[in-house]
Order: C-alpha cells, then structure tokens, then sequence
C-alpha cells in the first residue's frame, strides 16, 4: 500500500459508509462464488462518495466493523475468505512475515552476488522485501508492525506468525545486534492489537537501537519478551533465520536455538567443490554436510538454498548434481529453494558473461532442469520457490518469467510427471472429509540418525499435517537432547485459521497436530527412547504444554527425565 492509499484508509471510518458497505457486502454473500469481475460488477452499482470505489481493504474492514450489525448471509471468515486478493500467503497454516537486516559486511565473495549500496549483501533495493525494509529504515519493530497490520488489513490471520529474518549471514552479525533485533521483532508482535492496528513509529523503547557489547541484560530481556509472546494475541511459531554453511558451529547453533530460532536457511548453492570454487562461494562441500548435520542434531528444520546455472555448471551436471541434495544422507533437506543464476549488474558475473565463460541457459534447459528437479524431490522435502523474486528490469540474462512455478506445473502434467513434494500435494484452502483420513509414515538414513515423516492425508491424497522426528544413533553435542527422540516440526495445512477456532471441514485447528504427535510418540517408545523433545517455537510452547510436554533449557520434553 503507497504512503497516499495508506493515509486514506487510516482515515477510513466503515461506519460512515455502513448502507454502501452493508449493501457490497449482502451481495457479495449471496453469490456462490465470487471473481474479480463479479466484485467489480458490485462496486460499480455501489460508488464510494458517488464517484470512487471501495478497496479491498475497506471492504474488509467493512466486515469486522459492522458484521454484528447486519446479517451478510456468511459469517465474518468466510466473507473475507471471499475477499482476499492473494490468499495463498496463508494457505500454508501461518502468515509469513519477512524483515530484513540492516547492510553489514559478508563474508562472501560469490561472482553472482549483487552488491547494491545501502542494501545487505545479496539484496537489490527493488525488491519487493527490500523497499519495505528501506520504508521503515531497516527497524525491526516497524517492520514486523508494518507488515502484519498490513496483513491483517488485507483480511489475513496473523494471530500465528512465522517470523523470516532474512538480509545477510545472520552469524556473522554482531551478538548483541542480533538479540537485540529478536528481541524487537516478538516485542512488536506481543503489541498488535493492543491499540488501534496502525502504523507505529517505535514500540516500548522508541525503537532504540542495539548497543555493540551488551551482554546478560539484552539476553534476561529478550527472554521477557519470548516469556509474554507465549500467550499473546499475535504468536511466533516459527523463526527462521539464514547464514552460510561456513558460518554453522556449535557454539553459533546453541545460540541461534536460545533466540527461539526454529529453522535455518542454509546457502550451499552446490555440492560440487569445483562449483562452489568457481563461483568463489568460500566454503567446500564437506562444510555444507558439517552445517546440515549440526542443524540435524540440534533439531531444526533444514531449508537449504541450491542453485543450477552456476559458473562452470551444465544442465546434465545440474541434474546429477540435484541428486546428490537427497542421494547424500548428509543433506537431505526439509525444505528447498531453488535459484537459478541470473546476470545482474554490479556483479563479477558480468566480466564472465563478457569474457564468454558464463552463459545462461536457455528456457527449455532451464525447464528441463526443475522438471528433473520437481519429478525427483520426496515427499518429505517441499521445494518453496523455483525462482527468485528479482524484477525484471534489474536481469541482464537469464530467466525472467516471473511465473515460473506456474508454468513449471503446466509442463509437469503436459508431460504426465507425477510429484510427491510437500508444496504440491498442500490441501491449501480445500477441505477434507474427516471421516477417511489416511496415516502414513516414511524413514529414511540421515547422518547418524534415522528420519521418521508422519502424514496425514485426505482419501485423495491431498497432504493435511505432516510431522518430522528424528532418531539419533549416537549422543550428540546439546546435552539437553541426549536419550531423546526429537521432533522437528508438526505442521497442519489449510487456510491459517485464528486460535482457539475450530471449524471440522478445515484442516487447521481440527486436532490433527494433536494426533501426529500421540504418533509419535508411541513410536519413539517402540523404538526404545524414553523422552521425547520438541524443538518449539515461542509461540507453540502453551499448545505443546497441553500435550504433557514441560520446559527444558532449550526445547520442551515429554516422558521421564523431561
């Protein structure tokens, strides 16, 4: 929303409009669906000030605001659910919400990373993330506020979100910067919709900024801050932050674990040493298997970054290389981003490409390429992105069809290629019949311990809850973990749905994740592990509670010695 729409709706009172709105809305109720042409037929024949239309926004707005004075002839979730201009941002069960850090030095010299001024390291100011991180001056409370108001306003559920700090290699960071920037993120969540849902300037401190060398008093603060989180209206129940594999110890894993850190996105880009050489990524390949494995070990989710079209890469080295991701039982992601290399100025990829030693693929290779990719993923592994969210403009070569996932799902059913990734077989906004819902459970070997992947599933196939839990083989170094199965991750699909609210013809909030975890345990007492530790979020923590889970240090426990 620009500055001029956003003072608009700040001083958009629904009341005021309440025969128009009341009247939109009635009409938008009674259609057994509504398109952007059926919507814009009903705004014509009811004109804001006779002369204007009203936004979506508005029209939301309209809903909380006189839903208990009038029958719309479907109740407010559903009416909204009518009016969301992009839905799919929550389909996955949480509202996504990504904030940037503020420009520090990388430790990497990639030939194909841009280096945009006032921008962290990777990021160009166009982006759409980036300009609202420059709008709010890099602030991590006025960007987390920022973005859920405006979530919240485009008739999203954010009472659970999924907090993405993204920017740069997190550990390589300042400490005290990066509890102090944590810290700020939740404090914003615990305060939306304390007041009215607008823009705020600062938060309980003005937003001050971190202080380098502070130590046991930022850390008491930020544990404060998580301790209020755990029942507030707004809830962290995922954080995720990204680095390099160079950049993973144990120390640095321990500490991203008390920030309340859930998941970690790690660039390997490649698991080719002579790749990553040649691309001057400055890590190896067995650094990357010794990142993923102290993730693994510490139980976080895996989301790794690989790129095909790489300095030196073919399509067939792309596709052998590919393999290794899930062949090697050190890798083996959770989650998967793929960023095919594009041209983008500013770049040591720029001299290649003059110097004929980098070319782009061309869009059938290119295609050839994540077909492969898709075809081949398992159906513990959900491939997030197949393309980065570069503007066009800003690519000298390489790939810019911005719809790219679209256009790769038309060529997977063109060519008949069937998929067993998570992100394809999501039940999304659908619903199930709760009467034939399936059980499934896959394992597979990854480096010293043995995955487990629980699903449940509708008679269809469509993927409603899944949840991870490893079996280690061998003690690893959190002390906290030792005996314990771990379960990494209890996700439910569907539409985010608010806490506490419970529709049965939806998967979220449906008693599924309840019925993943009893599961789980059950197996893990089978397969001889006496506790069973969760690595949750702070805003889980009260639903793991009412499971019989208790606090560690780190991790919450369920059975003896928890």
């Amino acid at each position: 929303m620009d500055r001029e729409r956003h003072r608009e709706f700040e001083s958009f009172e629904p009341r005021a409009y309440e025969n128009e709105l009341a009247s939109i809305l009635r009409a938008v109720g009674a259609l057994p669906e509504v398109d952007s042409r059926s919507l814009d037929k009903i705004l014509r024949a009811n004109p804001k000030d006779g002369k204007g239309f009203f936004s979506r926004s508005e029209l939301i707005a309209g809903v909380r605001a006189l839903g208990d004075r009038h029958d719309f002839g479907l109740g407010e979730r559903q009416l909204i659910g009518r009016l969301l201009r992009k839905p799919t941002r929550t389909w996955s069960g949480v509202a996504p919400v990504t904030v940037l850090t503020e420009p520090h030095p990388c430790p990497g010299k990639c030939v194909f990373c841009p280096s945009d001024e006032g921008m962290p390291k990777s990021y160009l100011a166009s982006e759409p993330g980036a300009q609202r991180a420059v709008a709010n001056s890099f602030d991590p409370f006025r960007q987390t506020w920022n973005r859920v108001v405006a979530l919240h306003r485009l008739g999203h559920a954010v009472d659970k979100v999924e907090l993405l700090i993204l920017g740069g290699t997190w550990t390589a960071y300042p400490q005290a910067y990066r509890v102090w920037f944590v810290r700020r993120c939740i404090d914003a969540l615990n305060e939306v919709g304390d007041s009215r849902w607008d823009v705020r300037r600062g938060g309980d401190d003005g937003g001050a900024e971190w202080v380098a060398g502070a130590g046991d008093a930022d850390w008491k603060r930020l544990v404060a801050t998580q301790d209020r989180n755990r029942r507030a209206r707004c809830r962290c129940v995922g954080l995720v932050v990204e680095t390099r594999p160079d950049h993973v110890d144990e120390e640095s894993v321990v500490r991203m674990r008390r920030l309340g850190a859930t998941k970690v996105q790690l660039g390997i880009q490649s698991l080719s040493d002579d790749i990553l050489r040649r691309n001057e990524r400055g890590h190896s390949v067995e650094q990357s298997r010794r990142a993923v494995r102290l993730l693994r070990r510490a139980g976080f989710k895996i989301h790794l970054h690989w790129m095909p079209n790489l300095v030196g890469a073919t399509p067939e080295s792309d596709t052998e290389d590919f393999g290794r991701l899930f062949g090697d039982e050190s890798i083996r992601p959770d989650e998967l981003k793929i960023y095919p290399c594009s041209l983008v100025r500013g770049t040591e990829l720029m001299r290649l490409h003059s110097r004929g030693d980098w070319r782009p693929y061309s869009h059938e290779e290119l295609m050839a390429v994540l077909v492969h990719a898709l075809a081949n993923t398992p159906e513990y592994c959900r491939v997030s992105r197949v393309v980065r969210d570069i503007p066009g403009n800003e690519i000298v070569a390489g790939s810019t069809v911005t719809n790219l996932r679209q256009e790769l799902d038309r060529r997977l059913i063109e060519l008949g290629v069937e998929t067993r990734e998570i992100r394809g077989r999501e039940i999304r906004g659908g619903v199930y019949d709760a009467r034939s819902i399936r059980r499934e459970r896959s394992f597979y070997g990854a480096d010293a311990c043995e995955e487990h992947f629980l699903q449940l599933t509708s008679d269809d196939g469509r993927l409603l809850a899944f949840l991870r839990m490893s079996l280690p083989w061998e003690r690893g170094f959190i002390e906290e973990l030792g005996g314990a199965a771990i379960v990494r991750e209890v996700h439910v699909y569907g539409a985010a749905a608010r806490l506490h609210e419970n529709d049965g013809a939806k998967a979220q909030h449906s008693g599924l994740g309840r019925r993943l975890v009893e599961w789980a345990v059950k197996i893990a007492r089978a397969e001889g592990y006496e506790r069973l530790a969760v690595i949750s979020a702070v805003g889980t923590k009260e639903y793991y509670e009412k499971l019989g889970f208790e606090d560690g240090v780190l991790y919450q426990h369920w059975g003896r010695g928890g």
